[in-house]
């Protein structure tokens, strides 16, 4: 009989951060009661055999803290390919006060452009990749499911990665648009 390994991607609680702003790498704080909220829905979805690993930005720390507090079980390790994108100079700018030229010049080289000077999404891609080759070898090596504490950003990632043919660069109109709701997840196959 086989098992079927799963990896799960939970999104951080809402973020301390004013609406309409610009953060990726932009390290604060989430909602302390949406957190909490979020780790008890989660821990009661989560199966039994779980390696967990977060994003080290305090939102997805903080959720980790939250979840070990229903699951004692469950020790999460920070990992730095699990973070979002960074935005550069653009990180805790108003979206509307960045340059329209600006963010067209990013759509128009979408993988390969580095917004506000920060990471291009060829990067993130490779770091994300990295990550999910770790996480299919643990989920086969150990016969359990994967967590990660982490961004919309991220779980966009690996959208791609397993749904795109292998080696392609999105254009902005390909990039996955869903992603899952602050303080929600989901979770994909790693057979």
């Amino acid at each position: 009989m086989t098992s079927h390994q799963r990896l799960w991607i939970a999104r951080h609680a809402q973020p301390l951060v004013a609406p309409g702003h610009c953060y990726g790498v932009l390290d604060m704080p989430a909602d302390t009661q949406a957190t909490a909220q979020a780790a008890q829905r989660l821990a009661h979805a989560l199966p039994i055999r779980l390696r967990v690993w977060h994003s080290p930005l305090q939102r997805c720390a903080q959720l980790a803290d939250a979840l070990q507090m229903w699951r004692p079980d469950l020790h999460s390790q920070p990992d730095a390919r699990l973070q979002e994108m960074d935005f550069g100079a653009w990180e805790g700018r108003a979206w509307e006060h960045i340059a329209r030229a600006d963010i067209d010049l990013w759509v128009a080289s979408f993988a390969t452009h580095r917004p506000g000077g920060g990471e291009h999404l060829q990067g993130m891609l490779m770091r994300v990749a990295a990550a999910l080759q770790q996480a299919h070898r643990t989920a086969r090596q150990e016969q359990s499911d994967i967590l990660w504490l982490t961004h919309a950003g991220v779980a966009r990632c690996v959208q791609w990665l397993l749904q795109a043919p292998a080696h392609t660069l999105p254009n902005a109109d390909q990039w996955p648009i869903a992603a899952p709701a602050l303080g929600d997840w989901t979770h994909w196959p790693l057979d």
